[in-house]
């Protein structure tokens, strides 16, 4: 007897109403049903006159708009000429997902829920109107609704005797496998994976363009209280054409700390690779994960930790634990009763994943790799109004940002994943010139060069005059001061050391003994040329050797611009210290 088959199709433009589909289909899938959970618009709907048994569920956007992967659907299904028996043979369901405090409260739901009736469907049952408003957020709406479902869906297609249901503490097989490669391919930089795609293809969520920042400029005060940024980019032959009113997609990345948290956590490799294989014919990997790929790559690119944990993380987290007290609680917040006390531990303090699991840490460390894409939501681009007109700028886009910081009751600031990484980035090319002399005025080589390279963004100057203050100041100590910068650039960014200076008498590398911020021991020293150095057992947040001697230039070149802003900066900058640190540098 084939297994009965349920067809969850959903329109999302946040997530949340995906994350409901996929509940729906972890529930069939318990209950012994086949089951299909795709996006509207992935959906050929030629096909759904064919369909027994469809659950909608269907977020409304704006003023009353459908989400962005559902709009084609939504054409064709209020076609005039579409006959009014077309789904008489299916019955369905909608479930909505709105905000109470808007007039067009889940009008995509209502005039679906309509039109189907229009065409001759048949409803199970009345369709679920979700309230982001409500105090328990749209599952104290949704939960009844489901309990409802289930006695409908299983009137229909009862549990076979011989099988049952499968307890909910019971994990799921994940939805993919991660196949670990015991060595490292030729692995290629996001540049190259973009540019592999078909050139001829307008940029998209699945094709984006990589757009070099011209520009980041902070435009209040700097006694403001809000930090908001004027970003321009050049999108020189991206195609792009754009109008008042238009928005911008970026997609952000998380940055290094937390994505080293998050490996050590899970007890992974960040360096290790795999490839990514679906358990279930027919189902898709993800588009914008490369084949094969990193575990940073994954992390930093692909996986929302810094998002605020949904009800279905804490349930898979309780199936997936092994530790006694932990799973007592997750399952408690995974409950309907724990709803209020999931509310108070996580929506309202806007905890998120990465957080969540440092306070579950033995259940951290039992997470299969393979549930990874199950567990944690992939990074969505966020939107952004357009500020600037090609009439006055052409081959420009630029945008104003707010960046996004607030306290909730949580020791650390809340900060805004996509607003942050943008404020940090920086316009430079990656090129870092650490340049020791005694005085400024006496012996300060090139001074106009580096100056001039400066000023075209082609370079960051940090400088040590020795002679210039009572206490002497050499490279070492500006090493020192930006010491996560550099480390961010040599570990992770694959940046070139270059050590300049007198060949007679050339000092040797010196290692620190202690390194603030390194828990574990760095063993590979750092040589000239471009070798890279590692550690291991912590977070070495420190170059592992410096250079005595303040005559000495240190140029870091790499060909990744990076975002010092994502890391712990130095203190308040010296009398001496020329430039000040810039605020960050990528795209």
């Amino acid at each position: 007897m084939p297994t009965p088959r349920l067809l969850v199709l959903f329109g999302s433009q946040t997530g949340t109403a995906q994350d409901v589909s996929e509940r729906l289909g972890r529930e069939a899938r318990r209950r012994r049903l086949g089951c299909l959970v795709q996006a509207l618009d992935s959906y050929p709907v030629v096909n759904l006159i064919n369909e027994p048994l469809v659950i909608f569920v269907c977020a409304t956007t704006g003023q009353g708009d459908p989400p962005d992967n559902m709009k084609n659907f939504w054409r064709f299904i209020f076609r005039k000429n579409l006959p009014s028996t077309s789904l008489c043979q299916m019955d369905f369901a909608v479930l909505g997902l709105g905000d109470s405090s808007y007039a067009k409260f889940n009008f995509v739901a209502k005039k679906l829920h309509r039109r189907l009736l229009q065409l001759g469907g048949s409803a199970l049952l009345p369709m679920c109107l979700g309230d982001d408003q409500h105090e328990l957020g749209p599952d104290a709406a949704i939960d009844p609704w489901l309990h409802d479902l289930w006695k409908k869906v299983l009137d229909l297609h009862p549990v076979p005797l011989d099988l049952g249901i499968i307890p909910t503490g019971i994990p799921l097989p994940s939805k993919f496998t991660l196949q670990f490669l015991e060595e490292a391919p030729v692995t290629h930089s996001e540049e190259q994976h973009v540019a592999r795609m078909d050139p001829q293809d307008p940029p998209s969520e699945l094709h984006p363009f990589l757009a070099p920042m011209v520009s980041n400029q902070r435009v209040t005060g700097p006694l403001h209280f809000q930090d908001v940024r004027l970003i321009e980019f050049d999108i020189t032959g991206s195609g792009l054409s754009f109008t008042a009113g238009d928005v911008v997609l970026i997609q952000p990345k998380n940055i290094a700390p937390h994505v080293q948290q998050f490996c050590q956590l899970l007890g992974l490799d960040p360096d290790q690779c795999f490839t990514l294989q679906p358990r279930e014919p027919g189902v898709p990997c993800p588009v914008q994960l490369p084949q094969p790929c990193s575990v940073r790559r994954l992390v930093s690119q692909y996986l929302d930790i810094t998002s605020v944990p949904r009800r279905s993380f804490f349930e898979l987290l309780a199936c997936l634990s092994p530790h006694k007290l932990e799973r007592e609680k997750l399952l408690e917040f995974s409950s309907a009763q724990g709803q209020e006390e999931l509310c108070e531990y996580c929506s309202r303090p806007r905890r998120t994943v990465l957080e969540v699991l440092c306070d579950f840490p033995h259940t951290a460390g039992a997470i299969p790799p393979d549930y990874l894409l199950d567990l944690v939501p992939l990074i969505r681009p966020r939107a952004f109004s357009i500020a600037s007109s090609l009439l006055a700028h052409p081959s420009r886009l630029q945008i104003l940002v707010a960046v996004v910081q607030y306290q909730t009751r949580l020791k650390e600031p809340r900060r805004g994943l996509c607003s942050s990484w943008l404020a940090s980035l920086d316009p430079g090319q990656g090129n870092f010139l650490f340049f020791g002399c005694r005085q400024r005025d006496q012996d300060f080589y090139w001074e106009p060069e580096w100056k001039e390279l400066e000023k075209r963004g082609c370079l960051t100057l940090v400088t040590a005059f020795s002679r210039e203050q009572e206490q002497k100041v050499y490279v070492q100590h500006r090493l020192r001061e930006l010491g996560p910068l550099v480390w961010e650039l040599l570990d992770h960014q694959g940046a070139y050391f270059y050590l300049a200076g007198r060949r007679a008498g050339s000092p040797a590398l010196t290692p620190l003994p202690t390194l603030p911020g390194c828990s574990g021991h760095c063993v590979s020293r750092l040589k000239r040329g471009p070798e890279k150095p590692s550690c291991w057992g912590g977070h070495c947040l420190l170059p592992p050797y410096v250079i005595p001697g303040g005559g000495w230039p240190v140029l870091l070149h790499s060909r990744t611009p990076v975002h010092p802003g994502s890391h712990t900066q130095p203190g308040p900058p010296l009398p001496y210290y020329h430039p000040t640190p810039p605020h960050s540098t990528q795209l």
